[in-house]
């Protein structure tokens, strides 16, 4: 019953958008009470549900979004943008190009959030795609997938870090063995998946599409790229340093609040100011113009992610992931997979990876015990399994589609089958190095 409730609802919801061509936002508020109606959850709760949903998805993802807009926006408008396209080009080649963001993406990947490291690299994507007439989804798709798969599978990421320690296994086996099931994953999920989807259409998001400007008139190489990289910069600074120094008490907290992604995007942007705008001649007033128009691009966006995360708390509150966990757990087989394929359910109905990782954990800590299963892989099955079928109950998946402007048959051709590649490559990965080790 609950998986029809489920599934209904999900329908619904697209039906809702695609169909009857409802604005997302209200599409998710009507669904998300409907769901939690159904759900069984009290009439008196359920708008508390949606509004906590909200407000946590957008409490924690509002400020890094908002100032990265701002901070890409600058990058596009004043140029810096447009030379590090071309340094970039120079660099690899138009035929590289795509392994270039891949490589980056993955490196980046691994000290940033995933919703950090997509609003700090998709608007150089754009400006390679404007710049050199590419085909966007095809230059971003692979790099986005190595941001997710470093976000899912490896620390110091917050669910693979967590699971780590519940598990008691290895951080430095888990990272290791991460990193080689990851190489595959974004390979296959990235640039050989991302040759099927050259005939996708996709203008992006206006906000990024710069007016080229004469090589005289662009900020220099390093001005461009301090800019735009200054927050990976500054977070895999704050990352490295308490395992490279040994940091004194007094100081951690300083050091804890440097590294804070909202701290380090206002510092990044407030450095973008000077050397990409008042350097360049341009006045304070015309920066903060440049700004305010970043935030009315992105303000639909912000209301879809936030509503999404009111769909997610109404699964969480009506106990939906643990019922469906507490179904599959008599299941009699593989304990890695089993636990990959729980962390895959809840994902589809909750659309939470975090969530999906951390009630898995819960549910097949004790498999580990009884069948000696490795910690370290049952740690990547979690990971994997978490980041199956990515669809509209899921913030990312409107992120992807808002941002590269793209219909919902096209996002699911694209992000959805790219993040359901990168869960069963994963899962593969994980059952051929347990035959192994």
């Amino acid at each position: 019953m609950i998986f029809l409730i489920i599934f209904f609802c999900i329908c619904g919801l697209v039906i809702l958008i695609s169909w009857l061509k409802i604005n997302p936002f209200i599409a998710f508020i009507f669904v998300a009470i409907t769901t939690g109606l159904l759900l069984g959850i009290p009439f008196n709760k359920i708008v508390g549900s949606v509004q906590k949903g909200l407000g946590d998805t957008l409490g924690s993802l509002v400020i890094i979004i908002v100032l990265g807009a701002m901070l890409g926006k600058l990058v596009a408008e004043s140029g810096a943008a447009q030379k590090i396209a071309e340094v970039m080009m120079n660099a690899f080649g138009k035929k590289y190009i795509q392994w270039a963001f891949v490589a980056t993406g993955f490196i980046i990947g691994i000290p940033l959030f995933y919703g950090v490291g997509f609003v700090l690299l998709v608007p150089l994507v754009f400006s390679v795609v404007y710049q050199y007439k590419l085909h966007a989804v095809y230059i971003g798709l692979p790099m986005l997938a190595a941001l997710s798969v470093t976000f899912g599978f490896l620390p110091p990421h917050p669910a693979p870090t967590a699971l780590v320690v519940q598990f008691n296994a290895n951080l430095g086996l888990t990272l290791l063995y991460g990193i080689i099931i990851a190489i595959p994953a974004i390979i296959i999920a990235g640039p050989l998946f991302a040759t099927t989807l050259k005939h996708i259409k996709s203008v992006p998001l206006q906000t990024f599409q710069p007016a080229a400007l004469p090589a005289e008139k662009l900020p220099g190489a390093a001005s461009s790229f301090l800019s735009a990289l200054l927050p990976v910069i500054l977070l895999i600074v704050a990352t490295t340093v308490p395992f490279i120094f040994t940091i004194k008490p007094v100081l951690q907290p300083f050091i804890s609040f440097l590294a804070e992604p909202a701290i380090v995007m206002l510092l990044s942007l407030a450095v973008a100011t000077y050397y990409l705008g008042l350097a360049q001649g341009r006045s304070m007033q015309s920066i903060m113009l440049v700004y305010g128009d970043s935030v009315k691009d992105i303000g639909l966006i912000l209301l879809i992610i936030g509503s999404a995360g009111s769909l997610k708390q109404v699964l969480i509150d009506s106990g939906v992931s643990t019922q469906i966990a507490s179904q599959l757990d008599g299941l009699n087989i593989n304990p890695l997979m089993l636990a990959w394929l729980i962390a895959a359910i809840i994902r589809v109905c909750v659309g939470s990876a975090t969530v999906a990782g951390l009630t898995t954990a819960g549910i097949v800590f004790p498999l580990i015990a009884q069948t000696h299963a490795n910690p370290n892989l049952m740690v990547l099955s979690i990971g994997a399994g978490s980041l199956f079928c990515s669809h509209v109950n899921d913030s990312g998946f409107w992120l992807f589609k808002e941002y590269f402007n793209l219909s919902i048959a096209d996002t699911i051709r694209s992000w959805t089958a790219m993040e359901s590649i990168v869960a069963v490559v994963g899962l593969g990965g994980v059952l051929l190095l347990n035959l192994m080790i």
